[in-house]
């Protein structure tokens, strides 16, 4: 049975006087994918943000493997090992696509550390591009570079907030190609996607957030029994 990697506990997140999110809990499994659901301005970047430490919990409790990590910055919280990849695909654009890689590097104790060829071995295409700016590139291959960006830093949890976003159906699918590779090799991944079938496709556990709070919380599979619930937060079926 999967145990609880990382746990949100009654978290709550401001943006000055804006009270956004509002008591969330739930729990990513080790080795497991939890996408996080909800219309637009529920919370789900909110959330993302606020477990890589950038914005502040200001109440509840975040915990990695049981330890509370909720106050600690950016910086730190990397170092424990929970890497975000960031809605917008921010490359660094006048490095080049080696040099993104390497310069977020972090040797940390764990069986399969990321290299750049495990990196091109997922991301082929990413290969006979190395020595290219990473700003040259087109959307789909600056996804999958800050995704192999994050990888190099040897993540326990990858957030994920909207990798499908702007790319074309058959980028979408080599995207998507990656992170079930990752899932396969027992990364704990967090994926915030608006594409519903894309995120079902993916994963094990569904959270939805509606305007700040958790609405509801349980399977793939519980979610494919229920299309209203789908039909009610969503907009989807």
């Amino acid at each position: 049975m999967a145990i609880d990697l990382l746990t949100l506990d009654a978290i709550h997140a401001h943006y000055g006087d804006s009270h956004v999110l509002h008591g969330v809990s739930f729990s990513l499994k080790k080795g497991h994918v939890l996408a996080l659901l909800g219309r637009n301005g529920a919370g789900k970047t909110t959330t993302m943000l606020t477990l890589s430490g950038l914005l502040p919990c200001t109440g509840g409790q975040v915990l990695l493997g049981g330890q509370s990590i909720g106050a600690l910055p950016p910086e730190a919280i990397a170092k424990r090992g929970i890497r975000l990849v960031p809605q917008g695909r921010r490359v660094f654009a006048s490095l080049s696509v080696e040099e993104n890689l390497i310069v977020a590097e972090q040797n940390r104790d764990i069986a399969h550390p990321w290299t750049l060829a495990r990196v091109y071995d997922l991301f082929p295409q990413l290969l006979p591009r190395h020595k290219q700016r990473a700003g040259t590139l087109s959307g789909g291959e600056q996804q999958m570079l800050v995704i192999g960006r994050a990888l190099m830093g040897n993540p326990d949890v990858l957030l994920l907030d909207e990798p499908s976003e702007g790319l074309a159906p058959l980028i979408v699918a080599e995207v998507s190609r990656g992170i079930a590779k990752l899932k396969s090799e027992g990364l704990s991944i967090i994926l915030v996607e608006q594409n519903f079938e894309l995120a079902m496709g993916l994963a094990d556990d569904i959270v939805v957030l509606n305007t700040g709070e958790v609405a509801f919380a349980g399977t793939h599979d519980a979610v494919r029994a229920n299309p209203e619930l789908a039909t009610r937060h969503l907009g989807v079926f």
